[in-house]
């Protein structure tokens, strides 16, 4: 599923966030920046632990904040490491809208043409599928309407999960034309 928010191309897809070609995958990070399961612990396996080792030397940082580190094996280039949880490891829609928001801003100061994200949060995490897509949706909208002349051309989400690809899909659908 893809859909057009001024310049930039969302584009829905399942599949696995680490064998992405694009300028910067997103890590769903903790504050900490530990790499241990999840999202984060495949980006380590594929990618390497210098990834790891990179991102815990900028840390701790506060929910929301972002850090950027090389992508190591990875096809992909950067790796935005985005805190969208605590020490507890439990994500809220408030916590995610501002690691969204966050990883945009820093893609857009990297002059980046793609990012991929992950569904933040639906897994170690434990937030709802839904209250992920709408946070992440969201803050895609509000950050793309706040900037016209975004550089960013295309933008992947990827669940990992089919349920949570159907749950995005329906959140994105209302967004605008299907393409």
């Amino acid at each position: 599923m893809k859909v057009r928010i001024g310049q930039t191309e969302i584009v829905l897809d399942r599949g696995d966030i680490t064998e992405y070609e694009v300028d910067a995958i997103v890590n769903a990070a903790n504050d900490r920046l530990s790499m241990g399961a999840g999202v984060a612990g495949a980006i380590k396996r594929k990618g390497g632990t210098i990834i790891e080792e990179e991102a815990v030397r900028q840390g701790p940082i506060e929910v929301g904040a972002v850090v950027v580190t090389t992508a190591g094996n990875l096809p992909a280039s950067y790796v935005i490491h985005a805190a969208v949880m605590g020490e507890d490891l439990r994500a809220t829609p408030e916590m995610v809208t501002r690691g969204t928001l966050a990883a945009l801003r820093r893609a857009e100061e990297m002059k980046l043409d793609s990012l991929a994200f992950p569904a933040f949060g639906t897994g170690i995490g434990r937030m709802a599928p839904q209250d992920c897509a709408q946070a992440m949706v969201s803050a895609l909208r509000q950050h793309l309407a706040a900037n016209p002349g975004s550089r960013l051309r295309r933008v992947h989400l990827v669940p990992f999960h089919e349920d949570v690809l159907q749950v995005f899909a329906a959140t994105l659908g209302n967004l605008g034309k299907k393409r």
